[in-house]
C-alpha cells in the first residue's frame, strides 16, 4: 500500500504533497517506481489524496506501474487512509507492506529485511535509525523524563505486518501503523533503516531527496 494523501502545506505548494514536482515528475511517481520494480512486491494499492484519483492512475499508466491494483480516496487521518487502502487488498493476502509516498528514496534491499523479520514470526517489522540527539519527554515547558538514547529510534516507512494483525489492529488511531499493532499487543521488531529515507516536508527537504537523485 502507498498512502500519498498528505496535504503537504509546509511545502507551500497548492498541489498535495505527492503531486510536488521531484525532478519532471511528481513525488509520488518515484515511490511509485520503486515499488513497481521490487521483486517482493505483488499488488499496489494507492491511497490518493481525495479528487486526485484519476492523476494517480494516469501516472502509474505513464510509469508503466502494471502491479497496481487499486487507487482510492484518504481519509482525514493517516489511519483513516490506510483503512482506506485495506479494504482494497485481497483476503488472501499473507504480508501488508505500508509506505509512505512522502520517502520516495527507497532502497531495494528493505524490503527484504522487512520480510525476514516476518518470517522470524513477528507481526510486524519497521525500518528504524538510532537517536543522535538526546530527547526529553515534557509537559509544556517542563522536563518530565530523559529517556536513555540507545532505547530509542526514529521509525521511518516502509513497514510491514502480518495482513491479518494489521487488519485487526487498523480500527485505532495512531502516528503509524506500527503504533497500531503494539497497542493490539502485537511484537514488532525494528530493522536497520536508511538515512535517505526522508520524510519530505519542505521545501529544503524536496531539494535534498532531487540532488540524491540526481548523484
Amino acid at each position: 500500500m502507498l498512502v500519498a494523501a498528505g496535504r503537504g502545506e509546509r511545502l507551500g505548494d497548492e498541489r498535495p504533497k505527492a503531486f510536488a514536482k521531484l525532478g519532471e515528475l511528481p513525488l509520488l511517481a518515484e515511490s511509485l517506481r520503486r515499488l513497481e520494480e521490487s521483486e517482493w512486491i505483488d499488488q499496489i494499492v494507492v491511497v490518493a489524496p481525495p479528487g486526485w484519483e484519476e492523476p494517480s492512475i494516469l501516472l502509474a499508466e505513464q510509469l508503466g506501474a502494471s502491479k497496481v491494483s487499486a487507487c482510492v480516496p484518504g481519509g482525514e487521518t493517516r489511519s483513516a487512509s490506510v483503512r482506506a487502502g485495506l479494504a482494497e487488498i485481497p483476503e488472501d493476502a499473507a504480508v501488508v507492506l505500508v509506505h509512505d509516498a512522502a520517502r520516495p528514496m527507497l532502497p531495494a534491499d528493505l524490503v527484504r529485511r522487512l520480510l525476514d523479520a516476518l518470517d522470524e514470526g513477528f507481526d510486524g517489522a519497521v525500518p528504524g535509525l538510532p537517536v543522535a540527539d538526546t530527547v526529553k519527554r515534557v509537559a509544556g515547558e517542563v522536563v518530565i523524563e530523559t529517556p536513555p538514547r540507545g532505547e530509542l529510534v526514529a521509525v521511518q516507512t516502509p513497514q510491514a505486518f502480518v495482513a491479518s494483525v494489521l487488519r485487526s489492529a487498523a480500527m485505532g488511531e495512531g502516528s503509524d501503523c506500527a503504533s497500531l499493532v503494539e497497542a493490539a499487543g502485537g511484537r514488532v521488531k525494528v530493522v536497520p533503516g536508511d538515512e535517505r529515507l526522508l520524510k519530505v516536508t519542505t521545501r529544503e527537504d524536496l531539494a535534498r531527496v532531487s540532488g540524491w537523485l540526481h548523484e
